[in-house]
């Protein structure tokens, strides 16, 4: 695997690429967690590694947080990066697809861009022009620094445009998706996930849909390893994307 560190998309916004050996991949666009208010891009490396060494890159995206940032901005910093990476990334090697997912903050986001099809509009394109996502353990409600910047109380389930389940079912096409959650998440995760899933499903969109249930706390798998040393998120990633290839063209 090689690594590209540092690489600005936008003014003093950057990225790190994890590429694997050999001139074709396909690209992973990874939004990081941390309540839209903390984290960063670094502490990829164990599932880029595994990802690498089935044909897939991965760029780790850094964006605005709160208590600078203010909504939509990380939403727009997001879909830049998006951008930014399918205008450059031949730069790099020849990339046949692009996924697009995030953990925990990063999922909300990755929702919000996969059901909310203005931000990528924006910059020229479409939900559609991502060949898969995977939305891992995200809030589907208007996440709760939306609702503390609006001076709300956090715990309340808000379902209005900032949530991805207010967008769920205007389209009439999407690309696969997988969605990660714990049985032992945060308070209203694993329920508000199961009801994003359904309402998916409700709107006839069934194929490509897929569910992992994992046993645990919030994003516990996210960066650990199984035991064959293989990072736990890519392998499921992988094991989505194989079972995409045989039902639906990405």
């Amino acid at each position: 695997m090689i690594k590209v560190s540092d690489i600005e998309y936008k003014a003093d916004l950057l990225l790190d690429l994890y590429l694997p050996e050999g001139h074709e991949f396909d690209l992973f666009i990874y939004l990081h967690g941390g309540g839209l208010e903390n984290g960063n891009r670094g502490g990829v490396d164990v599932f880029a590694k595994t990802l690498a060494k089935r044909g897939i890159a991965t760029a780790s995206v850094d964006y605005r947080l709160y208590p600078t940032a203010k909504y939509p901005e990380f939403l727009e910093d997001s879909a830049d990066a998006v951008r930014w990476l399918f205008d450059h990334i031949a730069e790099y090697g020849r990339c046949r697809r692009f996924y697009l997912g995030g953990s925990s903050a990063g999922g909300y986001l990755s929702m919000m861009l996969c059901f909310d099809g203005r931000y990528l509009a924006r910059v020229g394109l479409a939900p559609t022009d991502i060949a898969a996502y995977i939305h891992d353990a995200g809030q589907p409600t208007t996440h709760f620094n939306v609702l503390r910047e609006r001076g709300l109380d956090t715990r309340r389930v808000v379902v209005d445009e900032a949530a991805p389940l207010f967008h769920v079912g205007a389209a009439e096409r999407y690309s696969p998706m997988l969605f990660l959650v714990s049985d032992n998440d945060m308070a209203g995760r694993y329920e508000q996930t199961l009801l994003t899933v359904r309402t998916l499903r409700g709107f006839g969109h069934t194929e490509g849909i897929a569910l992992s249930v994992e046993h645990g706390t919030h994003c516990h798998y996210t960066y650990a390893v199984d035991e064959d040393g293989e990072g736990v998120l890519a392998r499921r990633i992988i094991t989505f994307l194989e079972g995409v290839e045989k039902t639906h063209e990405v």
